[in-house]
């Protein structure tokens, strides 16, 4: 459906961030902070777990690493 444009280092980063902002959201946050925080978590975690980011696509971006050209 969609290509990944996430690479390993940029889904790490979204992993980690994405499971601290949802420690936050239970521990430290009430009403509409932690409804925001926590959807923020979720988009991070499910960009990390499928390595596509809509943004990213829109704007372009690629993060994965580019494969060498094979040699003919």
């Amino acid at each position: 459906m969609f290509r990944q444009n996430v690479g390993p280092i940029d889904r790490g980063i979204r992993a980690i961030l994405g499971i601290v902002l949802l420690i936050a959201t239970f521990v430290l946050l009430s009403g509409f902070w932690q409804a925001l925080v926590g959807l923020v978590a979720v988009i991070l975690l499910i960009t990390a777990i499928f390595g596509v980011c809509p943004l990213y696509s829109a704007l372009g971006i690629d993060t994965t690493p580019t494969r060498p050209a094979a040699k003919h």
